[in-house]
């Protein structure tokens, strides 16, 4: 059943030129919606950024029709509409300047979701980002934190599904509405994160991708977030957009360094140029965000026993890896595996991170 204060808060949705600022500015003044509409126009005009003609417009709000049309086809659909007010609203997305007024969503928020942290980067990714995505969000899942992300193809996609993989939580944000989902190669996944989770979009269910869209989605990625994690970029992907969202809402960004020559990192090794956290390992992540999750599980056994993390290792990886049991100088591993320099430095990196091997006087030599 849609409650009245949803009602109030889509009909606010409608009204031209009054956006997640100026709305958020109402709800501090009034407390509900519908305060909002039984304000006077002097009372509304009052309010920062709002004056006359937009009090007005509030006031003679008369599209209940377009209102009852939205509510009917997302009951139909099965999708749940949050509003501002609503205390299932996310806790950190309503602290944001800019939080959207309604939240239209597929599957289920949980109160557990307010521990989560997102993870993004670039679409066209390298097997170097693929492999740390997996890990690190797969790890991160163990521990009990919802992963967020874009759904997109790429590190998107690799962040929800190495959470699902993990038997964990993960929320999707859509620069679509969630009954238009894109990439249209994504909709098993998005059923499988239904399931397991959240698609969320502050456009309207049937509303399709559009390029303006998604700068605006991914201030809910990170807001939704304690902090973002960002993998693998290049210096123009939209991740670092999110990123900058982040360090803007006041929550922790962390970055994977990654080789200097490669265009795919050079967007990481930039944030942390900038001062990003670097993440080698979960625990990088983990001594920045303990404070915000006060029931955050203690790392786990599975991801204290290293003899988890090599049983998912790919077989060039465990090539690499079980040569080491003696410290061996980079030209030696090339030499002893046949893999030419750049696959080797790419694999010995991904180990280091995975905290399996040490580099100690420029040689490299297993922990375990």
């Amino acid at each position: 059943m849609i409650s009245e204060e949803i009602r109030y808060c889509l009909a606010l949705n409608e009204i031209k030129d009054i956006g997640p600022v100026l709305l958020k500015r109402l709800f501090s003044r009034f407390g509900l919606a519908k305060q909002i509409f039984n304000a006077t126009i002097d009372e509304l005009a009052y309010v920062e950024g709002i004056g006359i003609e937009k009090a007005k417009r509030i006031k003679n709000f008369d599209k209940w029709n377009v209102i009852e049309k939205l509510i009917k086809l997302c009951e139909n659909r099965d999708i749940a509409i949050y509003s501002f007010s609503d205390e299932k609203y996310p806790k950190l997305l309503k602290e944001i300047h800019d939080p959207p007024v309604v939240l239209f969503c597929r599957g289920e928020l949980l109160s557990e979701d307010n521990a989560a942290l997102s993870i993004v980067g670039s679409r066209r990714l390298s097997e170097y980002g693929r492999r740390i995505t997996e890990r690190l969000a797969y790890d991160l899942a163990c521990l009990g934190i919802t992963i967020v992300s874009g759904l997109a193809r790429g590190i998107d996609s690799v962040a929800h599904n190495s959470t699902l993989s993990a038997g964990g939580r993960t929320i999707a944000i859509l620069g679509s509405g969630v009954s238009c989902i894109y990439p249209p190669e994504n909709k098993m996944l998005a059923e499988k994160i239904i399931k397991n989770g959240a698609i969320i979009s502050e456009f309207y269910p049937d509303e399709g991708p559009r390029k303006e869209n998604f700068p605006r989605r991914n201030r809910i990625i990170s807001g939704l977030s304690f902090g973002t994690l960002v993998t693998e970029a290049t210096i123009n992907s939209g991740a670092l957009i999110t990123a900058s969202f982040a360090l803007e809402q006041g929550r922790e960004v962390f970055a994977v360094p990654g080789n200097i020559t490669s265009k795919n990192s050079e967007g990481t090794n930039y944030l942390i140029q900038k001062g990003a956290k670097l993440v080698t390992k979960v625990e990088d992540i983990l001594e920045e965000i303990e404070q915000f999750i006060p029931l955050l599980k203690k790392i786990t056994t599975e991801l204290s026993n290293e003899t988890t993390k090599t049983d998912r290792l790919d077989n060039d990886e465990k090539i690499v890896f079980n040569i080491l049991n003696e410290p061996l100088y980079l030209d030696e591993i090339i030499l002893k595996t046949g893999m030419n320099t750049a696959k080797v430095l790419e694999i010995l990196l991904s180990l280091e991170i995975d905290g399996l091997i040490n580099k100690i006087e420029g040689k490299y030599v297993r922990r375990i």
